[in-house]
């Protein structure tokens, strides 16, 4: 599936997308990740978008990503949602996963705001603990800023030692106490998937500093910090190595994400309104 966009085509996404939002501009995006997708029944004034009918947008092929955009209101914010989002282990392109921020990006997003369930690598945390995203490792040497650069998106060359927004880390902490929530905070080890790691994988990313390891994400921050997007992302700890005696599944993944929603929900939900 790879792809080689040009700015036109992201022009075209974008311009669809405004005439649906019936000239509304929101400044907050939100990507929900495996089993995460009920966050979206929390807005009001609710437009659904299908990706499959969005000009150049990927569509989800994973059963527990919806696949659909939305906009809404939360409290005095307006959103756009991402019910679901694309994995190169689906066959897309790093620059096809990231063709919906690029997207965000025209359409004013400033802020956004990415989840995801991930597999707990650090002994200290638990199945449904969540956990802020500090910084990120990725092993993979593609990325979705490779090719012919749009300089319309930023510059060729960018930095990313402070892509994660340490004011939002701070307001995400103050929410979270808030809320009694025992918040965590963390590194992200991306690995491409769709197969689950192995033991000694495992052992390997926690030599290198790695707290959960999931199999999206990264590229999309990439996609954001060129865009000069001001980034937070939640980890929600589906699974744990020190307990994954039996084989692990994606239902296991996604059973374990229901039962954290309303948690997450509430969170997210307090950190918008403090943004």
């Amino acid at each position: 599936m790879q792809q080689n966009f040009v700015f036109e085509d992201y022009k075209i996404s974008a311009n669809y997308i405004k005439e649906r939002l019936n000239g509304t501009a929101p400044k907050i995006a939100i990507i929900l990740g495996s089993g995460l997708g009920a966050f979206g029944n929390l807005l009001e004034d609710t437009i659904v978008i299908d990706y499959k009918d969005i000009p150049n947008f990927p569509v989800s092929t994973t059963l527990s990503h919806q696949g659909k955009l939305l906009y809404g209101k939360l409290g005095n914010k307006d959103v756009l949602v991402m019910q679901g989002r694309c994995h190169f282990y689906e066959g897309y392109s790093m620059e096809q996963i990231c063709f919906p921020i690029r997207v965000f990006s025209l359409l004013g997003i400033e802020t956004l705001i990415i989840s995801n369930a991930s597999g707990g690598i650090n002994e200290n945390l638990e199945i449904g603990d969540l956990m802020i995203v500090n910084d990120h490792i990725k092993l993979s040497n593609d990325s979705p800023t490779r090719g012919k650069n749009i300089q319309e998106f930023g510059e060729r060359f960018f930095d990313m030692s402070s892509v994660y927004d340490k004011n939002l880390i701070r307001k995400a902490k103050t929410v979270a106490k808030t809320l009694k929530i025992d918040i965590k905070q963390g590194v992200y080890a991306y690995m491409a998937g769709p197969q689950y790691e192995t033991k000694v994988e495992t052992n390997a990313l926690k030599i290198l500093g790695a707290d959960v390891v999931g199999m999206s994400t990264v590229a999309e921050v990439i996609s954001a910090a060129q865009c000069k997007m001001k980034v937070l992302c939640i980890s929600l700890i589906t699974n744990v190595a020190k307990k994954s005696e039996k084989p692990l599944t994606h239902a296991d993944v996604t059973n374990e994400a229901n039962k954290k929603i309303k948690v997450f929900c509430s969170l997210i939900n307090g950190i918008i309104n403090e943004i």
